[in-house]
């Protein structure tokens, strides 16, 4: 009967140490998140589902989850970081007037038939409103620059509003990947 007690309270032990890693990882280390819509299309496609890291903070090109309103997140690459001045010129991304490639974005603009994959704009000209990304912000870009809800429409992104960036796709298994950059 003791060594049945011994046994039981070892499992439960066992079990209950499971659970609090398993809270501990997902909410301090990384957490599971499932893609809806188009927005980082062809990146990223609907329903596929990620990893999201916690750690560290975004760098330029990351792609980030943040809490876009109080029930809702979105996945969007980061672009400008704080201080930065961000415009598109012709279809070419500039950041402190130096011109970027945006690999990611080839396939799409193979596609173009008409007009540009991404319609130019100066920060001012955004809701972020000012020359630069604001200091304690970020802003961010879907890849499918021509159906994004992204900070051309919603202004700069607060850091604190971020949860993590991905590069992982686990599900669908066929589609499983490390996203580069």
């Amino acid at each position: 009967m003791v060594k049945e007690r011994n046994e039981i309270w070892e499992w439960a032990k066992a079990f209950l140490i499971a659970i609090v890693l398993a809270f501990v990882v997902r909410s301090f280390l990384m957490t599971p998140i499932e893609v809806k819509g188009a927005s980082m299309e062809p990146t990223l496609h609907s329903q596929e589902r990620m990893f999201v890291t916690k750690i560290g903070d975004p760098k330029r090109f990351d792609i980030v989850v943040f809490h876009a309103t109080e029930d809702k997140d979105y996945i969007k690459r980061v672009i400008g970081l704080p201080g930065d001045r961000v415009e598109y010129k012709d279809d070419v991304l500039y950041i402190n007037g130096k011109p970027y490639e945006e690999p990611y974005l080839d396939e799409s603009k193979k596609l173009i038939t008409h007009g540009q994959l991404t319609g130019s704009f100066t920060l001012s000209e955004t809701p972020v409103g000012s020359d630069v990304v604001p200091e304690g912000h970020i802003f961010v870009l879907g890849d499918n620059r021509r159906n994004s809800k992204d900070s051309r429409h919603i202004g700069a992104v607060p850091i604190e509003n971020i949860v993590g960036t991905t590069k992982v796709i686990f599900y669908p298994f066929k589609n499983m990947k490390i996203i580069g950059d």
